[in-house]
């Protein structure tokens, strides 16, 4: 009997996305835009004291942007703030920062919550702290109210603040496997399908001034049509968030995602090696 098919769970989640992180460029275009760009986007911020909250983080791009902000702004104070609701993801964070002997003058305040439990204690506690940076990192598509969210966190910024969002790129594979192929994914929460103009709309009804970057990105995504391979099965896990998707779903609709991910407008071939299209936008938010 084939069993059914279902969400994965946190600690799932956190295996799937590690074998995306080490087959994707997502880290090193990340990293580039931090070193060519986020410099003059910090700089523009003249702080005797800083502030810095991570919504939902990649630990090391989080401890990176913390750095930059030390370069920019030598001797000035940090207060970190960070809200993830996964504990491995705090608990990963916490050891790098155990690690690091670089962080002087650093702050941290830990809130294992999901950002509608962070809003939610703020409003309770009636102490709307003000931040000079806010940053939410490919975390917008597991909120339940995405314009809701987006104003909550945009109110937080301080005078010259800046929120910065990263997000799907309309011209990644995702988008079109979004659009196109939408009813052979299937439904295993309740994250949304969203990129990057999705958020601009957002970011234009509220009348919040903002820039959009463009961050090229890749992931080799070949072991998912090499039969019984466990890495490709764990791929398959991460782009569906299914566990064991090419155990336990039909035939029909393994095939049918296969040959979506072959497509053009989802991926290149490079060298025999298939490269789907993982392209981020980063979108700067003013005050």
């Amino acid at each position: 009997m084939i069993p059914s098919m279902r969400s994965l769970t946190a600690e799932e989640y956190v295996e799937a996305f590690k074998s995306f992180l080490d087959h994707s460029t997502e880290h090193q275009c990340m990293d580039e835009f931090n070193k060519e760009q986020m410099p003059n986007i910090m700089a523009s911020h003249k702080a005797e004291h800083a502030s810095l909250l991570p919504g939902d983080f990649l630990a090391g791009v989080d401890l990176k942007m913390i750095r930059i902000l030390q370069a920019v702004h030598p001797g000035v104070f940090i207060d970190n703030e960070i809200v993830e609701p996964n504990p491995q993801h705090v608990a990963a964070y916490k050891e790098l920062v155990n690690q690091a002997q670089d962080l002087q003058n650093v702050s941290f305040i830990w809130h294992q919550l999901t950002s509608l439990e962070y809003e939610q204690q703020v409003k309770e506690k009636g102490t709307h702290k003000k931040f000079d940076f806010i940053h939410m990192i490919q975390m917008l598509y597991r909120v339940e109210d995405i314009p809701n969210t987006i104003k909550f966190f945009h109110s937080c910024l301080d005078h010259h603040g800046k929120l910065l969002i990263i997000i799907l790129s309309d011209s990644s594979g995702w988008a079109s496997l979004w659009k196109k192929h939408r009813d052979c994914l299937p439904a295993t929460d309740s994250g949304h399908y969203i990129t990057c103009s999705g958020i601009t709309e957002v970011l234009r009804r509220l009348g919040a001034q903002h820039r959009v970057f463009e961050l090229p990105s890749g992931w080799d995504i070949t072991e998912c049509f090499t039969e019984g391979d466990a890495l490709g099965g764990r791929m398959m896990d991460f782009l569906t968030g299914t566990k064991n998707f090419l155990g336990t779903a039909p035939a029909a609709l393994r095939r049918r995602l296969q040959d979506a991910l072959c497509q053009p407008e989802c991926s290149s071939t490079r060298d025999g090696r298939v490269i789907f299209s993982n392209n981020l936008s980063m979108i700067v938010v003013e005050s």
